[in-house]
């Protein structure tokens, strides 16, 4: 039989499928939507293409992306354009890995629940924490899982949140608490960093758990243990999400006194893909274990004494207890998560401390070349990482400016008036051990020539 790359649907297939629904036509299917409301007239569609034609059309439509491929990237902002070992690739295409459904039969699943195991610890490693899961949707739904458990543990309604968390995690936080009828009290900043004055008038008896990004979303780095101590006073919990590879040269947040470490694991050798999926962490002391949500790998003995993996303490998902569970999510991103723990497994404890160096020592080289500039000037002078905030010239046209540096081949970095009318003419720039002297070189006169 000859093979197709894929099977059209014919009329006899049409016709053959609505005699069995038991219906005359399409039009059937949807009787039940008011006529007013459905759309009317033909969708504005291209005509049908041959194969090679439409691959033709898409490898067109692919070319007009700008990506990391054919353009210098300054943008980060929560995906960045970080190194990918090509290692990566070829153990997370193995078949038994690339199509690994949840692995509920351990005895079959046996090097998926390793994989996954594995990640778990290296996660426990680099946050300081006694456990992991087996990973979550992205960073910003741990984020907001991590505020759903403080609440639940501590059967308090408030959570307080600083206004340097990324602004979408924070939408997704909001989204989460109107869900669970929780209060969410927004935290200004200082000079880049959370306002701890300001935090410590808010918190009381009250708050279920301080929410804390660090390195921030304005890439500065937060100091995390007054705030820990402020809110462990009123007994609630401290939770921080943190970039992971900077946790290669950070004091880890477990030993800052945080309760819960979330965070994205973007930065671990997955690629950024024009915007996702990621892949979120998500890690607690031992007193929280039986509150995580999602999954987690244990690691046990048959019967003849040889180590095996399984899933375990399952009962917190919603598939078995429903209603009674600490989260509804019952998945993960084990495919990304496998990428990371690659990339961590491959990179070495020396590794992943040197990437982080190669990040900060770029960033730093970036930010003192582009301050040479004529009109350039810092926004905050707290310390960063690999991601710093620029004040541009007093009436630079932001789109104008990231377009002109689009077409001379740099992907500009992020506009903070999008989400911070304080901060309109500020732009957001990364510097990734990706970057080369000479691109940082380039963008910078590139820059000045623009301005």
């Amino acid at each position: 039989m000859k093979q197709h790359r894929y099977l059209p649907m014919t009329e006899q297939d049409q016709t053959e499928m609505l005699r069995v629904v038991g219906v005359s036509s399409i039009d059937d299917l949807f009787s039940d939507i008011p006529e007013a409301i459905r759309y009317q007239g033909e969708l504005p569609l291209s005509s049908r293409l041959d194969e090679r034609a439409l691959t033709r059309h898409m490898t067109e439509l692919v070319g007009r992306n700008a990506n990391t491929d054919t353009h210098a990237s300054f943008l980060g902002a929560g995906i960045y354009d970080h190194h990918i070992p090509s290692v990566i690739q070829h153990i997370t295409s193995r078949s038994e890995f690339y199509t690994a459904y949840t692995p509920y039969q351990p005895e079959v699943s046996q090097g998926e629940l390793q994989a996954i195991f594995e990640f778990q610890s290296y996660i426990c490693e680099l946050t300081g924490m006694a456990v992991a899961n087996a990973s979550m949707y992205d960073g910003a739904t741990a984020l907001a899982e991590a505020g759903s458990l403080a609440a639940s543990a501590t059967r308090r309604k408030q959570l307080i949140v600083s206004r340097s968390v990324h602004p979408e995690a924070r939408q997704v936080l909001a989204a989460y608490a109107r869900g669970l009828d929780l209060d969410i009290v927004e935290i200004g900043c200082s000079d880049g960093v959370t306002d701890v004055d300001a935090l410590a008038t808010a918190v009381s008896e009250q708050t279920a758990a301080v929410l804390i990004q660090n390195p921030n979303f304005f890439g500065a780095v937060e100091n995390l243990k007054p705030m820990a101590d402020l809110i462990h006073a009123h007994q609630g919990l401290m939770v921080v999400s943190a970039n992971p590879l900077a946790l290669g040269l950070l004091e880890t947040p477990g030993k800052q006194g945080a309760d819960i470490v979330v965070g994205d694991a973007q930065p671990l050798g997955i690629s950024s893909s024009l915007g996702g999926p990621t892949c979120g962490y998500f890690a607690v002391s031992q007193a929280h274990m039986r509150r995580i949500p999602g999954r987690i790998v244990g690691q046990t003995t048959d019967r003849n004494g040889k180590r095996g993996f399984v899933l375990t303490l399952q009962a917190r998902e919603q598939h078995i207890r429903r209603e009674k569970a600490t989260s509804n999510i019952c998945s993960n991103q084990a495919l990304l998560a496998l990428s990371a723990s690659v990339y961590l497994s491959v990179m070495g404890r020396q590794g992943i401390k040197e990437v982080a160096e190669l990040n900060l020592h770029k960033s730093r080289y970036a930010l003192e070349q582009l301050l040479s500039l004529k009109g350039l000037s810092t926004s905050f002078n707290a310390p960063t990482f690999n991601e710093f905030a620029l004040k541009l010239p007093e009436g630079t046209d932001m789109s104008k400016l990231q377009a002109e540096l689009l077409a001379a081949g740099f992907i500009a970095g992020y506009d903070l008036g999008r989400d911070y009318e304080e901060l309109a003419g500020h732009m957001l720039i990364a510097v990734t051990e990706q970057r080369t002297k000479e691109e940082i070189d380039q963008f910078v006169h590139t820059l000045g020539g623009l301005l």
